[in-house]
């Protein structure tokens, strides 16, 4: 037992033996399947804190000759598994975080040099008596041992792309960082299964594909691994009660990840949440704000404006294939955007190609990054929100008015102004506060069309249900007119109770002098039996 050549499962049983663990196991079924196959190069990119190391050491325990963990795992999904005792602790494990080594070299050369110096000290260890042609290569070193003793090797290596975060700007230096790990993994006999996980899917070089065999696992599409990426909405539904507490707001704060249908809460934060009792930013604080604050502060691309609607609850259709998987080269506001997805800052829907912010949580993290630097219409009309939408709950149509059309003209500098999704982007930008107690919905079906806006009460509030319509050009009555002829209200479903029919109509035209770019509002109350 070795170091980095089969440690033993003492991490793993850490994790195990937390308060709260949930049994990710299933995902060991799908590498036993895919040991010794074309398919045994794995890359699994994900957001901080979101179980990648917790991962890496479960398949380290599991396969490592360096314990015994039948017993550990018996109690989990993979001991049910047919093969479950086939593969259990039969191969030479290497299990290295690339980070702590990063972190004692001072460039990657020395990165390199070390990391081969402590795998062929335990080799040394292990195998004594091999014929080593060269014992300060690493790589010769495990040809050597595979050669003479017909151990395969399975390589996991956490915090593979470190170094792309670390050197940033070096090209050089990356290089030959993805240089050497393509010799030590590509048609190597040895290797029967590569096991790689971090933040950054693996760098794009233009021709320079050095990692090419590898099957990429990322925020963009986890493919079928996307039930280990997180918390399932399953496994959040069991584990409130134990802990007395509020599923919906747990989905409300820390839920939304959408890969491909299956809904990822963050596992990091619900932990926090049970554990605490509370509801609160716990993820984020792990994150680089500042990293953050620098992307979003960025008006290249017309980043402001995406970021802005963003905020508002919109979905922004991007193009991830072009983003070089790295920290620093950007050629459009889709590369910032897709980063952000793959940071957990943005969640992608892989059916639509659009992105929006997942949660609460990290809708509080953009609206801290933006309270100054030139953001302060978007503040002030996020400020105001609370006090529109008491407006609005008390039938104040002149309030209602004068204050969307304050928050409408103030943010003509960020976004088109005559133009309806921008009218929609302010409309949901002034209500922000009323996420808080509802469920908001932008172009909700129901009765004979969609409703602009929605908002459905979460089932903690006694809030009415509020429909909104927004027109140009014409009155606010017809807005009114269209909900009820239309039958939006029918979006609402299984709600009963008090409904507030609001018609927003803005003048582009001028008409009149005092017309002009004028707000007018209608509201009227219904009671669904």
């Amino acid at each position: 037992m070795g170091i980095y050549l089969n440690p033993d499962s003492s991490k793993f049983e850490e994790a195990v033996n937390s308060d709260i663990y949930i049994d990710k196991t299933g995902l060991l079924i799908y590498t036993n399947s895919v040991l010794h196959t074309m398919q045994k190069y794995i890359c699994i990119s994900r957001p901080r804190r979101f179980g990648k190391s917790i991962a890496a050491n479960m398949l380290t325990a599991y396969y490592s000759r360096g314990c015994d963990a039948e017993q550990l795992f018996s109690q989990f999904e993979i001991s049910k598994d047919m093969d479950f005792k086939k593969y259990l602790n039969q191969y030479d494990t290497i299990s290295v975080n690339m980070q702590e080594i990063l972190s004692r070299s001072h460039n990657v050369c020395e990165l390199i040099s070390r990391f081969g110096g402590l795998i062929i000290r335990d080799l040394k260890n292990e195998y004594p008596d091999v014929d080593y042609f060269d014992d300060t290569d690493v790589i010769e070193c495990m040809q050597d041992v595979y050669a003479q003793k017909k151990q395969p090797f399975i390589i996991i290596i956490d915090e593979w792309d470190c170094i792309f975060r670390e050197y940033k700007e070096n090209k050089e230096a990356q290089e030959k960082y993805l240089d050497f790990l393509r010799d030590l993994l590509k048609n190597q006999p040895y290797c029967i299964l590569a096991y790689m996980t971090g933040i950054l899917p693996i760098k794009k070089y233009g021709e320079h594909s050095a990692l090419n065999m590898f099957d990429e696992y990322s925020m963009t599409n986890q493919r079928e691994l996307a039930e280990f990426t997180g918390f399932t909405e399953q496994e959040v539904q069991e584990l409130c009660p134990q802990y007395d507490m509020s599923y919906d707001k747990m989905k409300q704060w820390y839920d939304g990840y959408d890969l491909k249908g299956i809904q990822i809460y963050n596992p990091r934060s619900v932990v926090m949440s049970l554990s605490g009792h509370d509801f609160d930013s716990y993820w984020t604080k792990t994150e680089t704000y500042e990293a953050l604050k620098k992307y979003i502060q960025m008006d290249m691309y017309n980043l402001k404006e995406l970021v802005t609607r963003l905020i508002a609850g919109s979905s922004i259709e991007i193009n991830p294939d072009k983003f070089q998987n790295d920290m620093t080269t950007f050629a459009s506001a889709d590369d910032v955007l897709t980063l952000l997805v793959h940071l957990g800052y943005l969640t992608y829907d892989f059916d639509t190609c659009t992105v929006h912010i997942p949660n609460q949580e990290v809708q509080k993290e953009f609206i801290n990054c933006i309270e100054d630097g030139g953001w302060e219409p978007v503040m002030d009309a996020i400020r105001k929100s609370e006090e529109l939408l008491a407006a609005t709950i008390r039938g104040e149509e002149e309030t209602v008015a004068r204050m969307i059309e304050n928050a409408h003209q103030e943010n003509t500098s960020i976004l088109a102004y005559n133009d309806e999704n921008s009218l929609a982007c302010v409309i949901a930008l002034a209500y922000y506060s009323a996420k808080k107690n509802y469920v908001v919905y932008r172009e909700l079906a129901g009765g004979k069309g969609f409703a602009d806006m929605v908002f459905v009460p979460r089932k903690t509030t006694q809030t009415p249900a509020i429909v909104v319509e927004l027109k140009w050009n014409q009155t606010a009555e017809a807005a009114i007119t269209q909900i009820k002829r239309k039958q939006y209200v029918e979006s609402l479903k299984d709600y009963r109770g008090e409904v507030i029919l609001v018609g927003i109509n803005y003048e582009s035209k001028e008409l009149k002098k005092d017309d002009y770019k004028k707000h007018s509002c209608k509201i009227e109350r219904i009671t669904m039996a």
